[in-house]
């Protein structure tokens, strides 16, 4: 039995179970459930939330990422630069657009897309970079936007695991051209199902993803390109619009947690290390560790919920076993899989919480081990 769950989110939901219910309510007696004021209200806040013009809800992170590259027109011939190492959503947005995805390796201590990788990645096709903000931590973006203004390259932020981080004191969602966000139930910001959003300064890119995302239609039954049919249900925007409020603190907690587990595993485990002008919103805390299964197996018989934040690379996975014929090996992705443990982290996990997860994790290490010293990570 889970003792300590990898995230908690009956409590999380619990905190705002009033808001929650009440926003039902008013949604269900408004009967309007479609794109009608909940959705514009929630844009509106969360716009601003991330200092950036405007926000366009959608149905999903994938979806918000298809939405920016075919409103940028990105498509079959181009490529887009992604980091080997995240989610495959980063890649299968490129690739459902038709283009293809090239893999650039992490900065090894902070698990994001190397800056000076991607210059060495850059062809003649390449037309955007694609910097998620791994784990809660932003990406270096101005090292990346000097690359990509010097060549001309779109930047699109992969915020889905980053609601509420900054850069160099900006919010994420206001530092490239355009950035996607999901609300998945489990992120910083969640829903209690399915949810995204495109956020933006560029008016016209917001316009066209609209355009798209509305069935490719700008007035009913005026159909100007073949669009999709992807939306923020006007529900879960209700229900985002009781969290939102409450994101920062929620951050905050996260933040304090994760220095605890700083204090009390250096020099036991590879940590993640926070890049210069970076604040972490610590979606994910992970760590490397030897033996990653074997520790994994201890802490789930000690009662401890954890999770491997991602076992396959994607250009190890059977969806791009064709392309990976092509492409150099990205030896860097390929040990952070073997390696990489997330561990329990949440806004409602305690002290005492973490002090346990701490000492079941330094038992293992021994027992697996024999030593509690092992490689530390540095900038």
């Amino acid at each position: 039995m889970t003792e300590i769950p990898f995230l908690d989110l009956a409590a999380a939901n619990q905190e705002v179970s009033g808001a929650l219910e009440a926003a039902f309510q008013r949604v269900m007696q408004s009967s309007q459930f479609i794109l009608d004021g909940e959705v514009a209200s929630f844009e509106q806040e969360f716009a601003g939330y991330c200092n950036s013009k405007v926000c366009v809800g959608v149905g999903n992170g994938l979806e918000a990422l298809v939405l920016i590259l075919r409103a940028f027109g990105i498509g079959p011939g181009d490529e887009v630069l992604v980091p080997s190492n995240t989610f495959i959503a980063t890649w299968l947005a490129v690739t459902q657009v038709g283009a293809t995805p090239v893999p650039v390796e992490p900065e090894p201590s902070t698990y994001n897309i190397d800056p000076a990788a991607i210059k060495r990645a850059i062809t003649p096709r390449s037309k955007a970079v694609i910097a998620v903000h791994l784990y809660g931590q932003p990406a270096q973006m101005e090292a990346l936007g000097a690359v990509t203004r010097h060549h001309g390259l779109r930047l699109i932020e992969d915020a889905a695991q980053a609601h509420g981080a900054r850069y160099a004191g900006r919010r994420v969602g206001a530092l490239a051209d355009a950035a996607a966000f999901s609300f998945y139930p489990s992120k910083n910001l969640g829903a209690l199902g399915d949810g995204g959003a495109v956020v933006t300064d560029d008016l016209s890119l917001a316009a066209e993803i609209r355009r798209i995302a509305n069935y490719g239609s700008r007035e009913k039954y005026v159909h100007d390109v073949a669009g999709c049919n992807s939306r923020l249900d006007e529900l879960q925007a209700a229900f985002l619009r009781c969290k939102l409020p409450l994101l920062d603190e929620w951050n905050g907690r996260r933040q304090v947690l994760a220095q605890r587990y700083i204090r009390q595993l250096e020099g036991a485990v590879v940590l993640p290390r926070v890049a210069p002008h970076a604040e972490a919103v610590w979606h994910l805390f992970v760590v490397r560790v030897p033996n990653r299964d074997a520790i994994a197996a201890s802490l789930k018989n000690a009662g401890i919920g954890t999770q491997i934040h991602y076992p396959v690379p994607p250009l190890r996975s059977g969806a791009y076993a064709e392309l990976a014929r092509h492409m150099p090996p990205c030896p860097v992705a390929d040990e952070l899989s073997n390696e990489l443990l997330s561990l329990p982290l949440g806004p409602h996990m305690t002290a005492t919480q973490v002090d346990r997860v701490c000492d079941a994790l330094l038992a293992a290490l021994h027992e697996h081990s024999g030593s509690r010293a092992v490689r530390k990570a540095t900038l």
